[in-house]
């Protein structure tokens, strides 16, 4: 890890909802999934979480090392209709050796996500 990478890195990432993260699609296999409305899928809002965390780490990692999630705590309290912009806030909030955590905000039009992400730094 580099000496910059410490509490207060930021990250935003604007994403517009496409039909391949909505709810039917992450399951094609389950007719559960797929009866269900074509909006953002808690799943897939997963990896676009993530996604804003790694954001706010470009460029303070050393060569070869990556980010892995492993603990996420968030309320999708309303979902994004597809096509719709989603925007996701990232910032590091705790460096503890290599345990990361990041506090995340994920609002659309409708509702905000209350997250939180923790991550170990890996080779």
């Amino acid at each position: 890890m580099r000496p910059s990478l410490r509490a207060g890195l930021t990250a935003r990432l604007d994403y517009l909802v496409p039909a391949l993260r909505t709810v039917p699609h992450p399951m094609p296999e389950s007719g559960h999934f797929t009866a269900l409305p074509a909006v953002s899928a808690t799943g897939c809002l997963v990896g676009i979480v993530e996604w804003a965390c790694m954001r706010a780490l470009d460029g303070h990692l050393d060569d070869g090392e990556q980010t892995l999630g492993v603990h996420v705590d968030f309320s999708h309290e309303v979902p994004t209709p597809l096509g719709s912009p989603l925007t996701v806030g990232a910032e590091l909030t705790g460096v503890e050796g290599r345990h990361l955590t990041f506090t995340v905000k994920a609002f659309d039009d409708a509702a905000r996500v209350r997250a939180r992400l923790d991550g170990r730094d890996g080779p």
